[in-house]
């Protein structure tokens, strides 16, 4: 009953901005959960036929800004007005995904893709900001844990739902849907989101490179996020390396049999195929089903403990890629690394707020997202080249994803050093 109290208690601003993060969520994830796969495929098949090595490259470049955009264009929304900002990342996001819908050359996809990207790094704290200004301490909780089920949902759904149709009518609709996806929020900011009330204190875009070097500058919190970036660098690989895997080693019989006998109690001749998109799909799904269960079983425990149990089902997640080819332990190694991300991650929140000092507790997790500038930059470029060199060339996926696993194990071996011998002795 309580909880229902509580869904009642928020604005219509608030539904506003969760309907604007799941459609462009949706669309991002929609995109990405295909992408790589696009880009390399040959162009008699409907791709664009560029080499793994120039996609790394884009994704090195794209992906890195998502994560590191929000700390000016935070600043700049709170001077300028979420709305307006609004505007600008929509319209972008929108023409980038239009734009890269019908290139072709790879410069044109490579700037068409970086537009898109500059508009998701402005949009992506708005929301979040709308959130925090549109709840207070009775309902704070929950509504953060609806604006992050709805980023899950998003990754789920479109990509089960959307992509395959839209793929066997032609790629560039898969664009077309994202532009569609993300365009059409104008009209909603147009007509219904309304203006969150201005914080007193809003922080001068001179402030925020001030505090960026003050951060920069303790080497204890930069340590920290170097050293975690290594399991980022193994969940970047489930939007390219992954992908590519899957289409040229695993063959998926077995799944596609046991899904479609499933689907056949339902309808007549199902045809369902595994493919690209639904890696996407089994890690938000996963999330999505067990997230819950998951925050209730560490909740007790201690950060670095989980952080590293959560990194250790990880590489467990991609060895498993390395010793089989068989259709259900790829879904397996998919499943398990999932698990190991919703065990590490929350917890890494924690351990930040542990080492910060205690006046700049929000000013160091504000800034602990650059793991995902590193993790997307190293992840893209390393998952690329070693890809042709290894699997491409050599015939050795073994080597390939025990490469990967070594940085999982490298990374729990770092952290265990790090409390061990910089923060026991700082």
């Amino acid at each position: 009953m309580r909880q229902g109290k509580e869904f009642g208690s928020f604005s219509k601003n608030f539904w506003t901005a969760i309907a604007m993060e799941f459609f462009e969520r949706g669309s991002y994830y929609g995109v990405m959960s295909v992408l790589s796969v696009y880009l390399v495929m040959a162009t008699s098949e409907g791709g664009l036929g560029f080499s793994k090595e120039s996609v790394g490259v884009i994704k090195s470049v794209i992906t890195p800004l998502l994560y590191i955009l929000p700390i000016v264009s935070g600043a700049l929304a709170d001077r300028f007005g979420y709305r307006k900002s609004l505007f600008f990342a929509f319209a972008l996001m929108s023409l980038g995904y239009l734009f890269t819908s019908f290139s072709t050359s790879y410069s044109t996809v490579f700037l068409s893709l970086l537009l898109m990207a500059v508009g998701a790094g402005i949009f992506k704290p708005i929301i979040s900001g709308t959130i925090a200004r549109t709840t207070d301490e009775s309902n704070s909780s929950l509504g953060f844990g609806i604006y992050y089920w709805s980023i899950n949902l998003g990754a789920f759904l479109f990509p089960l739902i959307l992509v395959p149709f839209l793929k066997s009518l032609g790629w560039n609709y898969i664009f077309i849907m994202a532009s569609v996806g993300t365009g059409w929020l104008l009209l909603l900011n147009l007509l219904i989101y309304k203006e969150p009330p201005r914080m007193e204190n809003q922080k001068k875009l001179i402030q925020v490179f001030k505090d960026m070097l003050l951060v920069l500058k303790d080497y204890k919190f930069i340590l920290t996020i170097v050293i975690y970036s290594g399991f980022w660098v193994m969940y970047f690989q489930m939007f390219d390396s992954v992908l590519w895997f899957l289409k040229e080693q695993i063959d998926m019989t077995p799944v596609n049999q046991s899904v479609n006998s499933f689907l056949g109690l339902f309808i007549q001749n199902p045809n369902w195929q595994f493919d690209a998109e639904h890696v996407t799909v089994i890690n938000a799904g996963t999330i999505i089903l067990l997230q819950l269960v998951v925050s209730a079983v560490v909740k007790d425990f201690k950060p670095l403990p989980t952080m590293i149990s959560g990194i250790f089902l990880g590489t467990i997640g991609l060895g498993i890629l390395a010793f089989s080819s068989y259709a259900w332990a790829f879904i397996a190694g998919l499943v398990i690394f999932s698990l190991g991300e919703m065990t590490a991650h929350p917890k890494f929140i924690s351990y930040i707020g542990l080492i910060a000092p205690d006046d700049k507790k929000a000013l160091y997790l504000g800034y602990s997202f650059l793991y995902g500038v590193i993790g997307s930059f190293i992840g893209s470029v390393l998952g690329a080249f070693s890809y042709v060199r290894l699997i491409t060339n050599l015939n050795r996926p073994d080597l390939f994803w025990l490469m990967f696993c070594g940085i999982g194990l490298l990374t729990i071996m770092g952290l265990l050093l790090f409390n061990r011998f910089v923060l026991k002795h700082a």
